[in-house]
């Protein structure tokens, strides 16, 4: 397929207009990015309006596709409605959710309103932002993008609330994928390991060999409506195919060494303190 087909098969299957969530930095820019390379138009959603504007500015200026930005905190229903008020007028024809955020560390040391609030945004949100889409799009067929995570297929120490909102979220995909596809809605649930992003600051854990943000999208993008999960980059892959095997007491041992590592220097300032 040539490269004019192809941006011609996105725009039809997936465009005119995509919305992605957490589009300020890190997996929801990249994303943004790479459909407007394909011309398609974006509506960036994130909590920051500087942020979005440049990136917005960047993206018309490169890609010369048309541009919207909502801030909007999607902790809260009120703001959730308010996104979709907001895009009322426009075609869409993809959903990006890949607004979220992690917690790491103790849970007994980690604080309460950011395990409820990682609930709100990683669960409600997505499943509020999910249906809302999915209506317009059973009339006329599109993709929705979720966003597990490699710990979401066991309990994993230091980051057990967290695992287990992307263990909802891929159970959620998996069981769309199926039920919406009649309607001609790919579902795809982006299952990466560690990335180079704004998440893992806001985690404050420390990650080693992580992936591009540019590359997650890529590979995710090229696995919509072929795949329910694709799991980029080669340690994401080697991680789920060698934990596959084993019974969940055993992922989760192995998960919590890794995560351990990850979160040493929490445990060394909670123990100074």
């Amino acid at each position: 397929m040539s490269g004019r087909q192809e941006r011609a098969s996105w725009q039809d299957r997936y465009g005119p207009w995509a919305v992605v969530t957490g589009a300020s930095d890190g997996i929801g820019r990249a994303f943004a990015e790479a459909l407007a390379a394909r011309q398609i138009k974006v509506v960036l959603v994130a909590r920051r309006l500087a942020a979005l504007q440049a990136v917005a500015a960047g993206i018309e200026a490169r890609f010369g596709v048309s541009t919207r930005v909502i801030a909007a905190d999607l902790e809260h229903v009120s703001e959730i409605r308010r996104v979709f008020d907001n895009i009322s007028d426009l075609d869409i024809g993809l959903l990006v959710a890949s607004a979220g955020f992690g917690t790491a560390g103790s849970f007994l040391q980690t604080d309460l309103d950011a395990e409820l609030g990682m609930i709100d945004v990683n669960c409600r949100a997505v499943t509020a932002m999910t249906k809302m889409i999915a209506v317009r799009l059973a009339k006329r067929g599109g993709g929705i993008v979720l966003f597990g995570s490699i710990v979401a297929y066991q309990g994993v120490p230091n980051a057990a609330n967290y695992a287990a909102t992307k263990a909802f979220v891929q159970t959620l995909a998996e069981g769309l994928g199926a039920e919406l596809a009649p309607y001609g809605i790919d579902v795809l649930s982006c299952a990466p390991g560690p990335v180079h992003s704004g998440f893992a600051d806001r985690s404050r854990m420390r990650m080693g060999q992580a992936m591009q943000p540019q590359a997650v999208a890529e590979e995710a993008l090229a696995a919509l409506g072929c795949k329910t999960t694709v799991w980029p980059g080669m340690l994401s892959k080697i991680l789920i195919g060698s934990l596959s095997t084993l019974p969940r007491f055993a992922r989760t041992a192995i998960m919590g060494r890794i995560m351990a590592g990850m979160t040493k220097h929490l445990h060394d300032s909670q123990s100074q303190t």
